[in-house]
């Protein structure tokens, strides 16, 4: 398989199709991604498993019965004239390439073991960034309404994912050179944002460090800050107390609310996450950790960067 030295140097990954997550339970994962606000389906046959559909129609998640919560795998996208020349950047950066459960693409593990799928698939990350505007009301009119008129929040599409890794540093290095995600920002060697060069939100793909891998978070994107707060009184009201939000990051300036799921990790409502255009250079920077979690918002809770996935 060869690639011109042209192509080598810029191809590049587009999207995430979707990531796999094992789980304890099935029937919990199914009342808390409903609860959520995503379509989830139910396999039919011997090997259950859950499907995760946002309201773009996509299948962004794989929900997998399993001992313990971890990622099972990460899937990206890209396009056909890429797809040599990131097949042979993913050999140049050192990955052990596998065999996947299917034929389709390329299969290999990251430096921390992380299963990960590389195929030709269409788009799902946005090309260009959907204006959220909460405008004013104006005079002589309500600006709200009753609560008992409220519409359950339906998130719009996955926005980004957040791993664990013992080494942020090197993880952006690897996915650099493998897949050609660019750095957005990062704080020292604690937490780093990455995006795609063909159009993406400020993060696709980001690194919390911690002593060993795992799954921290999936972003959901949803219409503006309002549905933010409603998705946290949504989730509430169906017992999903746990969280930290809502409040609006400085990296990425999105407004979130993060839900704890049953495994200790989390989904996040997200709103106005900053975006970076197609072949637009990013003043990527490297900002104090007082930086790199919020602008305003309540304070951190203790487990929000426990890693649930670590040896004690």
């Amino acid at each position: 398989m060869t690639a011109n030295p042209e192509a080598f140097t810029r191809a590049s990954v587009h999207s995430i199709d979707h990531f796999a997550l094992n789980v304890p339970s099935l029937d919990e994962a199914e009342r808390f991604y409903r609860s959520f606000g995503l379509r989830v389906e139910k396999s039919a046959g011997h090997q259950q498993e859950l499907a995760l559909y946002a309201e773009d129609g996509h299948r962004w998640a794989r929900i997998l019965p399993a001992e313990r919560k971890s990622l099972a795998y990460l899937s990206f996208n890209c396009f056909a004239a890429d797809f040599d020349a990131l097949h042979s950047r993913i050999a140049a950066a050192g990955a052990n390439i596998v065999i996947g459960e299917d034929l389709d693409g390329v299969w290999f593990r990251d430096p921390d073991g992380n299963l990960v799928q590389v195929k030709v698939g269409p788009k799902t990350s946005p090309s260009s960034k959907t204006q959220n505007v909460v405008s004013g009301s104006p005079a002589d009119e309500r600006g709200s309404h009753t609560r008992s008129e409220s519409t359950v929040v339906h998130p719009r599409r996955l926005s980004h994912v957040l791993l664990f890794t013992p080494d942020v540093l090197r993880a952006l290095d690897f996915y650099d050179k493998a897949l050609g995600l660019r750095l957005s920002d990062k704080s020292k060697d604690i937490i780093a944002f990455t995006h795609a060069p063909h159009g993406s939100d400020h993060h696709l793909v980001a690194f919390a460090r911690s002593h060993a891998r795992g799954w921290h978070h999936a972003a959901w994107d949803v219409d503006d800050v309002n549905a933010v707060g409603a998705g946290a009184s949504q989730m509430a009201a169906a017992g999903y107390v746990k969280g930290w939000g809502t409040g609006r990051h400085v990296l990425g300036s999105n407004y979130f609310h993060y839900v704890e799921d049953p495994w200790g990790s989390f989904c996040e409502y997200s709103a106005d996450i900053d975006f970076v255009s197609a072949g637009h250079p990013w003043p990527a920077g490297d900002f104090p950790p007082e930086d790199s979690l919020y602008l305003w918002g309540p304070a951190v809770p203790e487990n929000f960067i426990r890693n649930t996935e670590a040896p004690a």
